[in-house]
């Protein structure tokens, strides 16, 4: 059994995979999250491996005591992974987005694969059916754009996302929810009809914490998998192990 941990800056996820199925998954705050951690893990007393992925801040303490729950890769920039990274800057390259190409290379073997991943940002990345990484785009997310409307205004209130009842706002919150929501869902229809004219046999995935709320409306043909992520960095630890 492999244990998959993903510290965020406010949340900490984590799985348990026997090889590439999820037998259990949970997400708990980031605070006094090494507890929490060493609870799960009494709960699977089989787990051989692990690997983390941190985008937070850790301390060296922190990485001792979760070395010592069991044979730990910390996934950083100089891991091995299984596909050819092209991006201009890989050292700036994301590891929450070296884990989604390590997904998409795994799970969609020679096709032309878009993630789209929709979190606090909402991120592109697009690797080729020769698994080769080319890089995408980031723009601010669902979320982020409800809080920017709201701080760097005077008047305009700070809402929570709701489905939009009509393409026409006809009050301050029906217009804002319009305006993020619609502008959204035509930011991601818009880039993913650029990659299909650009690309043949594109698969697109879409991945992320807001994933479910925007599928519901998008047009395109798409899979939606919110442990897309997590399977990566599973699929990491299991190309390691195997070296």
């Amino acid at each position: 059994m492999n244990l998959i941990i993903d510290v965020g800056n406010s949340f900490v996820k984590l799985a348990v995979f026997e090889a590439d199925r999820i037998t259990d998954k949970e997400t708990v705050t980031s605070e006094n999250f090494l507890k929490k951690i060493k609870k799960f893990i009494e709960k699977h007393q089989n787990i051989e491996k692990g690997i983390m992925s941190s985008v937070g801040n850790l301390t060296e303490s922190d990485i001792l005591e979760l070395k010592s729950y069991c044979e730990l890769l910390i996934l950083d920039r100089e891991t091995p992974v299984p596909f050819l990274n092209s991006y201009a800057t890989p050292r700036t390259l994301g590891i929450d987005r070296v884990a989604l190409v390590c997904a998409a290379v795994h799970q969609c073997r020679n096709k032309n694969v878009l993630i789209i991943d929709a979190g606090t940002c909402i991120t592109y990345d697009f690797v080729s059916s020769a698994s080769e990484y080319f890089g995408g785009g980031i723009s601010p997310g669902l979320n982020l754009r409800y809080k920017a409307l709201h701080n760097f205004t005077s008047k305009l209130p700070l809402l929570s996302p709701v489905q939009p009842l009509d393409l026409i706002g006809h009050s301050t919150e029906t217009s804002i929810h319009s305006g993020i929501v619609y502008g959204i869902l035509n930011e991601i229809e818009g880039n993913i009809s650029r990659y299909q004219n650009e690309y043949a046999d594109l698969t697109i995935i879409l991945t992320g914490g807001d994933s479910d709320f925007l599928s519901k409306q998008l047009k395109s043909s798409i899979f939606v998998n919110s442990n897309f992520l997590l399977e990566g960095l599973n699929y990491i630890l299991q190309f390691n192990s195997a070296k």
